[in-house]
């Protein structure tokens, strides 16, 4: 072969064989389509397995397990966003997430989420791979999960009087006609510090529902950590929206 002979792409298809797993795929409820051909089915085969197993070590590890394995990697990552919630100054820059639904509406949904927070941690934490502990403890809505490439521990709500003012002048703030299911929270650290905010915003269209999911992150934190959680949104959301439909049928 010659220097300038370029390599042509590999690539592997399913032909024959296996349909799509039967069943849930996993705690998410998502599977394989029956049938489909293609390398896309492999993938489809291979995201089934990968939930099963990650869904088996978070039951065997327990909460417990989970955050002794992980407390070194939480509190560098909380290290890292104290410091830049201190850099920042109370500044913030904003990212948003929208998802169009069919077949369900913002209603049927929000009655699923407010059930599942109420203490069904095992459909919350099915929903991402990168979720580790998310239920209440004694300080109130405790959440462990990636945060960019860090792993973070940290609640939602507010904190203090009047905590939550910032989410009523938001650019990102839609119109309640449009969009009358709105739900604001800060993100603080066990210290009071606010390192994150959120802001959900539902409307309902002709058949189904608009999700816009904005996140906002101190302006110091590098661009990447709001590029995956925009990613994290996607995912998260469309795995509960999938299993509140589940859980409808």
């Amino acid at each position: 072969m010659t220097d300038n002979q370029t390599l042509q792409p590999v690539t592997v298809t399913l032909e024959a064989g296996p349909a799509g797993p039967a069943g849930p795929a996993g705690a998410a409820g998502l599977a394989g389509p029956a049938g489909a051909a293609g390398a896309e089915n492999i993938d489809d085969f291979e995201l089934f397995y990968a939930r099963r197993s990650l869904d088996r070590f978070r039951t065997l590890l327990g909460r417990q397990g989970l955050l002794d394995l992980l407390a070194a990697e939480i509190e560098e990552g909380n290290a890292f966003l104290r410091e830049n919630a201190r850099s920042s100054d109370g500044h913030f820059k904003a990212g948003t997430t929208v998802l169009a639904t069919r077949g369900l509406t913002s209603a049927e949904f929000l009655a699923w989420m407010d059930k599942a927070f109420a203490g069904d941690e095992k459909s919350l934490l099915a929903a991402h791979p990168e979720h580790y502990v998310m239920g209440t403890d004694e300080i109130g809505a405790r959440v462990v999960e990636n945060i960019g490439p860090h792993v973070a521990s940290f609640y939602m709500g507010g904190w203090g009087t009047d905590a939550l003012d910032w989410a009523k002048d938001a650019a990102e703030l839609l119109p309640e006609s449009d969009f009358p299911h709105k739900m604001s929270s800060n993100l603080f650290l066990t210290d009071g510090t606010v390192i994150g905010r959120a802001l959900i915003q539902f409307g309902d269209t002709a058949d189904g529902f608009t999700s816009n999911l904005t996140v906002y992150f101190p302006v110091t934190c590098p661009d990447e950590v709001l590029d995956h959680h925009l990613r994290h949104y996607a995912v998260e959301f469309r795995n509960w929206i999938v299993a509140a439909a589940a859980a409808r049928a």
